[in-house]
């Protein structure tokens, strides 16, 4: 059975009232789809690789090489190693199994846990700034959007137990059910999370995404509680398909690397048509425009600039802060570059939802008409949707290799714009 500290409500509703006015900070909540502002990266800048950095434009990557012989890579105290995690794309975790069960994880901002199988307790000695997860994890109060989808993807959805995201603005369908029929419950926002219901729940673990860095006296209170908080990093992938491959990690948390396993090598095929593929030369921009009327375009190293060059595109806004998501200029600046790019792609989320039509980006700036890709009808959108959706971001290269080289087929996330 599993052992829980005894936690006091008393305790928890103090500790709330010295928390008032810490944790209820504003922002944006973690399931929102990204805005003018408000977009898929993470509220710090840097965070250290787990593995060494590969070419984000590389549509495959090589087999896993053999550990060399000799000492293990890591040792715990009293654990026999066995072996590492195999892993294609991501950087910023890595995942140790030793017998009995135990699995050691490192995370790419420097954490560290260690999962004990269930009817097992932590080895004595342990590093104490090692986190302790007690398995099985079954109860988890998932803060972010796009891990979601990798849980779904694994049918796996029944271990999570509170959402940070309310039912109506999923896009994740199965999430959205498992809602309505209240196998998953509205937990409260990342930034204010319903403490007590996580109490009641009897919650083992809170995944947040990398926004509850803005909010750390949140992180100091679910821990306070006997709750170990997992930070989600893979926003933080150089390659986007590093992002998929987090499902691994999620697997392995839930006992479930098989159907990750198998899942991610189905989405990594995808991309078999697309390998070798010379490059189109044709140049892309997916941008949208804010409500004080600037153009915010995806910076050069931004995940969806990425997968303009692997799909086989140029991204027309290579430049930019590698740290921002979104690059912003004037419509007069924007205008200049957009007005010969092959390829518009618009950013319809947020404020700008129900731009999808010409006459709507139009009414915005009418200036774009003269655009080429405007005029010969090369204009898309994206929608809000796409930041839920880890995955099936090799759908969306496929979609943009589709679009990029004329062929026929069905898109799930282009919409081509009338």
């Amino acid at each position: 059975m599993k052992q829980r500290t005894i936690r006091r409500i008393p305790a928890l509703l103090l500790a709330l009232a010295l928390l008032t006015g810490l944790c209820g900070c504003g922002g944006v909540q973690a399931g929102e789809a990204p805005g003018p502002a408000a977009a898929e990266q993470p509220a710090v800048t840097a965070a250290p690789a787990v593995s060494p950095a590969k070419d984000p434009a590389a549509p495959t990557a090589e087999p896993a090489s053999e550990e060399p012989a000799g000492e293990p890579p890591v040792t715990l105290p009293g654990l026999t190693y066995l072996r590492r995690m195999e892993k294609a794309y991501a950087e910023q975790f890595d995942v140790y199994y030793f017998e009995g069960g135990y699995k050691y994880i490192v995370i790419g901002d420097g954490n560290r846990y260690l999962l004990v199988p269930e009817g097992q307790s932590a080895p004595a000695g342990l590093d104490a700034e090692i986190k302790v997860l007690q398995g099985p994890v079954r109860k988890i109060y998932l803060a972010g959007s796009s891990s979601m989808s990798l849980f779904d993807a694994m049918d796996s959805l029944d271990t999570i137990r509170l959402s940070s995201i309310e039912k109506d603005a999923w896009y994740v369908e199965n999430a959205r059910a498992a809602m309505e029929r209240g196998d998953i419950l509205f937990g409260g926002k990342y930034s204010e999370p319903d403490y007590e219901l996580l109490v009641d729940s009897g919650i083992d673990l809170a995944i947040e995404n990398t926004m509850i860095l803005h909010t750390p006296k949140v992180i100091e209170m679910i821990e306070l509680l006997d709750i170990p908080v997992f930070i989600d990093y893979s926003s933080y992938e150089s390659h986007p398909l590093g992002r998929t491959e987090w499902v691994k990690l999620f697997g392995a948390l839930i006992d479930r690397e098989e159907a990750a396993e198998a899942f991610f090598n189905s989405k990594v095929s995808v991309l078999d048509e697309i390998e070798g593929h010379e490059n189109t030369g044709k140049t892309v921009a997916i941008f949208l425009i804010d409500s004080t009327g600037k153009a915010q375009v995806r910076s050069g190293t931004d995940y969806l600039a990425q997968i303009i060059g692997i799909a086989g595109g140029v991204n027309a806004f290579s430049g930019g802060d590698s740290a921002q998501t979104n690059a912003g200029m004037t419509m007069e600046e924007f205008y200049a570059t957009a007005l010969n790019i092959d390829y518009l792609i618009y950013n319809a989320s947020g404020y700008s939802s129900g731009v999808t039509s010409v006459a709507k980006l139009l009414e915005m700036n009418d200036l774009l008409g003269d655009c080429k890709a405007v005029r010969n009808g090369d204009i898309w959108w994206i929608g809000p949707e796409t930041y839920q959706h880890s995955d099936q971001i090799s759908d969306l290269i496929q979609d943009m290799h589709l679009m990029l080289t004329g062929q026929e087929g069905e898109m799930t996330f282009l919409h081509h714009m009338e």
